[in-house]
């Protein structure tokens, strides 16, 4: 089982590899990660994905420690929405453009670039459904992909960060 961890962190210089490098030390592999600036500019949040491991209470209530760090929330066992993003560069040759554009409808993808020679794609969902789309489109001749990792959020509760007194607020 994997573990979706969202830290909601000081936006400032050096606090990814803080704490990429405390997990490192710990020796968990982070399995997919993305970072990005939240609604207040002071804020960012760091969503990563971690495989199973006993000690990963541990390792939230370490992370909770770093000053940079307001907030770690393990989405384990709770109601939430995940997406990835990926970028993929099809060739097209012969006619396979047709059969290339039916399948990006399909999996509600995006044909975001055209040349004489490939296609750029660009599709959201799941990890299953990026997945499912890359092994549909492997007998056409994938040239390139380029990921996003992870991004989540939980359905009822909202983390706020309130940037007058630097506390969190848990609104339902």
């Amino acid at each position: 089982m994997k573990h979706v961890l969202s830290a909601l962190v000081m936006n400032q210089p050096g606090v990814l590899a803080h704490i990429s490098g405390m997990l490192a030390s710990r020796a968990f592999n982070i399995e997919s990660l993305a970072v990005g600036e939240t609604e207040e500019p002071e804020f960012s949040r760091i969503t990563f994905v971690v495989g199973d491991y006993n000690k990963l209470d541990q390792v939230r209530k370490q992370l909770e420690k770093l000053v940079t760090v307001v907030k770690v929330v393990d989405f384990s066992g709770q109601d939430f929405v995940e997406r990835d993003l990926m970028l993929m560069k099809v060739t097209t040759p012969g006619k396979t453009r047709s059969e290339i554009r039916e399948l990006v409808e399909i999996f509600r993808a995006k044909i975001v670039d055209v040349s004489s020679e490939n296609v750029m794609i660009e599709i959201s969902g799941q990890e299953s459904k990026i997945n499912s789309f890359i092994d549909v489109m492997r007998p056409f001749g994938i040239l390139e992909i380029v990921r996003t990792g992870r991004i989540a959020l939980l359905r009822s509760e909202t983390v706020k960060a309130d940037v007058n007194t630097e506390s969190v607020e848990t609104v339902k």
